[in-house]
């Protein structure tokens, strides 16, 4: 399988913090990536320069093979139409509906009719069975449902490439279960990429195909799911067990 997306020797510092170091990483296309690491490594920000929200101060960053450090601003828009990202608390506007909320991003499309909106709507917020909140205000929905909405939100205009930034946080493991497959069958439905953010390592095992972990400001290790379980790296196995006992300062 080809490459989709790529950071290559990537340097970002918020003024004295560095936070990625040389940092490179290639996401393959048709598949779910997990990037897995400490609190406060750099994980969602490596999602916010794949979207281009962010601008490396050293290397670039190519989403099919183009620099989206060096694009114009409407070239940068027009690549953006083929990347979502999903929210790590959905970030739904409350004083919409739910169907409102999702019908967002299509707005920006401007031959499509009020009809042709709201049908792709309602056929994102089925594909992560939803589509009985369309009326109801975020407000109304648990916590996996908004989730689930804000999913639906990211894929409405069929993206090749969808960013989960911590989709599993503070949710029980009933619903925690639920999302990941979501994620999966999202992927599915859309012929596309997944690059997923998360802390729970059952989730990732579920649904990765590939996972990266970041230690330091760069990916130390990355493999296929099976081969980084089974990783002799000593950090990668402090991390996946949990261990005081290792490389990795506590």
């Amino acid at each position: 399988m080809g490459t989709i997306a790529r950071l290559d020797d990537v340097t970002l510092a918020f003024g004295d913090r560095i936070i990625l170091k040389n940092c490179s990483l290639e996401i393959v296309e048709g598949a779910v990536t997990c990037i897995v690491g400490l609190s406060g490594a750099g994980k969602s920000t490596i999602l916010r320069l794949l979207d281009g929200l962010l601008i490396p101060q050293e290397g670039h960053v190519y989403v099919r093979d183009r620099d989206i450090c060096h694009l114009s601003e409407g070239q940068a828009n027009e690549l953006r139409r083929k990347i979502s990202l999903a929210f790590q608390f959905a970030a739904l506007l409350d004083s919409l509906t739910v169907g409102e909320n999702v019908e967002l991003p299509l707005r920006e499309i401007p031959h499509l009719s009020a009809a042709e909106v709201r049908r792709m709507a309602l056929d994102a917020l089925e594909s992560v069975g939803l589509a009985h909140t369309f009326d109801n205000l975020p407000s109304e929905l648990s916590g996996g449902m908004l989730k689930r909405a804000g999913f639906a939100r990211a894929v409405v205009t069929s993206p090749e490439l969808v960013l989960y930034d911590e989709p599993t946080t503070g949710l029980d493991p009933i619903v925690t279960h639920l999302i990941t497959e979501t994620i999966v069958k999202l992927r599915d439905r859309l012929n596309g990429t997944a690059v997923v953010i998360s802390h729970d390592l059952q989730s990732i095992f579920m649904m990765a195909d590939y996972v990266a972990m970041l230690f330091e400001g760069a990916i130390i290790a990355y493999d296929t799911a099976a081969n980084i379980r089974s990783s002799r790296n000593p950090i990668v196995q402090q991390f996946l067990q949990g261990s005081e006992v290792g490389p990795i300062p506590i």
